[in-house]
């Protein structure tokens, strides 16, 4: 029989598991150093710190101590809670770990010369933007709740002042950034913020970080909810009183994400969580009716032509599949999570576990064609711990 017969015929019996691309994808990461670092001029390789001379960068961007970073760490500590293996872990623990032990030099030998988030560990001990100590403080405090070490502590400590106390805000308290355009709500800036409350709220045990996050998403959402489209803006501009131009889909993303993780640890008799149900329902109704017949999602949302882009796909995958396991979304919806994931593991996770077509870091702008144009990636930063929370969400939800 001829080979395209068989694979014709049996191929569904050779398709790898969920279980089985997800560690594709997460055995890849663990091939990524934490711990090197690369000369600038002479390209030589360097571990240990002490008495080098020339300027330095990281090894990997998987080293970075970027917000992507933090969403990665979080996804392999679940991860190596779902599958029982401990590798998977280890690997948040020593990035973090490799934070502590490195930060410290390179801001002694930081000269002001650039943007902090320009400089190696720069947003380790700057805080600036939520960009800076969100995520990643969210990863500091939940590695600590595994390895309790007084340094994590002291950093979550930090983040959670900066966060609730220091961050720049509108009169009503709606957290916002200062650039490139003063005191501008950003979609993205609920996920900096939510994901490091929640995580700080349930490790501490302490009201104060759970109702701030519910206060954060109830007036982000209204700042930036369109109702015609039934999706979210990119932005807000405060001065101006008018939204951005954008529908972005990694935004829309950071926001249903950081309803679910807050559903995940808010007290069932809080008096705002049937609010964040709703929320989370109409959200999800809205993006549903953007999604491509190919199962994914699109860079700009309610544009068609627009490229299909991946991290949104996952973060739409992991809200759905949640919420409808959790109980928050009819079951109806399965549906919409299991053909987008079906399209992610099929047509954008490579056979060496790279993940496909994700958009690169993006600010805001009023030029739609700036959204339009911006590059993907493969295995791009901004992607890798998305795609493993939605296949560990479809593979929760397909044990329902």
């Amino acid at each position: 029989m001829k080979w395209w017969i068989l694979l014709f015929c049996f191929g569904p019996l050779f398709a790898q598991s969920d279980e089985e691309v997800l560690r594709r994808v997460a055995d890849n990461i663990l091939k990524q150093p934490v711990d090197q670092f690369i000369g600038v001029q002479s390209g030589k390789v360097y571990t240990y710190l002490n008495g080098v001379s020339e300027e330095l960068k990281f090894a990997s961007p998987l080293m970075e101590w970027h917000y992507s970073n933090g969403v990665l760490d979080m996804s392999m500590l679940k991860l190596g809670r779902t599958l029982k293996e401990k590798k998977y872990s280890e690997y948040a623990y020593n990035h973090v770990e490799s934070g502590f032990k490195n930060g410290p030099y390179f801001q002694s030998t930081f000269k002001g010369d650039r943007r902090h988030w320009h400089w190696p560990y720069g947003q380790w001990w700057n805080f600036k933007e939520l960009d800076d100590c969100g995520a990643m403080g969210a990863a500091v405090i939940s590695v600590y709740a595994e390895e309790p070490k007084e340094e994590y502590l002291k950093y979550a400590e930090r983040a959670a002042k900066h966060i609730l106390y220091d961050q720049d805000r509108l009169e009503d308290g709606t957290l916002a950034r200062t650039a490139p355009r003063n005191l501008t709500v950003w979609a993205d800036d609920m996920y900096m913020s939510v994901s490091f409350l929640t995580q700080m709220g349930r490790v501490s045990k302490e009201q104060i970080y759970l109702d701030a996050a519910v206060k954060q998403v109830l007036q982000m959402t209204e700042y930036l909810w369109d109702p015609q489209k039934e999706l979210f803006y990119h932005c807000y501009y405060a001065d101006l009183k008018r939204n951005g131009v954008a529908f972005w889909g990694r935004a829309n993303g950071w926001i249903c994400t950081s309803i679910i993780l807050l559903l995940e640890v808010l007290p069932e008799n809080h008096s705002d969580r049937p609010k964040l149900i709703q929320w989370l329902d109409k959200q999800i109704v809205g993006a549903s009716r953007y999604q491509a017949g190919s199962g994914m999602w699109r860079q700009l949302l309610d544009k068609e032509d627009a490229y299909e882009e991946s991290s949104v796909t996952a973060m739409y995958t992991y809200a759905i599949a949640k919420g409808v396991k959790k109980g928050w979304l009819d079951p109806k919806y399965s549906s919409i999570a299991f053909s987008a994931w079906e399209a992610l593991k099929k047509n954008q996770i490579t056979t060496e576990g790279h993940f496909k077509n994700v958009c690169v870091g993006t600010g805001i702008s009023d030029a739609l064609s700036f959204y339009y144009n911006r590059p993907v990636g493969e295995n791009e930063k901004h992607g890798l711990g998305l795609v493993l929370e939605a296949g560990m969400a479809i593979m929760e939800l397909k044990s329902k």
